[in-house]
């Protein structure tokens, strides 16, 4: 009678050990698993951190700033300049038409050191003043005579061709036309930034040279 009892007592004292190990492989699977899912959701924070972390080298805003002068409005203009010449005999009459394609920029050349700003996943960049970008926009080959009488001497055109060009930087150069070469300059510096990584560009033009030129 008592071996049976003793068999079932050794029984329940193996059944409750095998529990107990079980239980606490059960436990340490928890653990490890809670442990994994601590490290994965981590992990993804500072990836995510990483890249919020956005930067641009030394070499690559230098690159950006060796593109130089970058056209972002051309205006087409032709102009009719006369002079008289009074004399005694009778008057002498000069007209000229001269063309002209005005181009309006931004010389990237000319930018401040602190010119980008980067803010985590944004930049801010500040861009110098649109101006014109080559004086001589005057295309002489395509001058022509519309009225001559008399005799000009060279002294006599290079002031008709002086007044030529003031009337094309007056009637060119305007608010409404540097507006224009702002806004062009804001999209396209947008895009090129955006193709560097960065979502978020803010782009401010100065303002204090607006329209003036070397």
């Amino acid at each position: 009678m008592d071996q049976p009892r003793n068999n079932f007592q050794y029984f329940l004292h193996w059944l409750s050990t095998t529990v107990g190990m079980v239980a606490v492989a059960l436990l340490l699977v928890a653990l490890v698993a809670a442990g994994i899912l601590a490290y994965a959701a981590y992990g993804t924070r500072l990836s995510i951190g990483h890249r919020n972390s956005l930067s641009l080298s030394p070499t690559q805003i230098q690159s950006i700033r060796d593109i130089g002068e970058w056209e972002f409005l051309a205006i087409t203009d032709e102009e009719l300049i006369d002079t008289v010449r009074y004399g005694f005999f009778g008057d002498n009459h000069l007209a000229r038409i001269y063309y002209g394609t005005l181009r309006l920029g931004i010389d990237l050349s000319e930018t401040a050191p602190d010119w980008i700003r980067p803010y985590g996943d944004s930049l801010v960049v500040t861009l110098p003043p649109v101006r014109l970008l080559d004086d001589e926009f005057i295309d002489e080959t395509r001058t022509r005579s519309f009225y001559e009488s008399g005799s000009w001497s060279h002294d006599d055109r290079q002031r008709l061709y002086d007044r030529a060009v003031a009337a094309m930087r007056s009637r060119c150069l305007n608010a409404s036309n540097i507006q224009t070469a702002e806004q062009n300059a804001r999209q396209q510096l947008q895009k090129l930034f955006h193709a560097l990584g960065f979502p978020k560009v803010g782009i401010v033009v100065s303002r204090e040279k607006a329209g003036d030129d070397k």
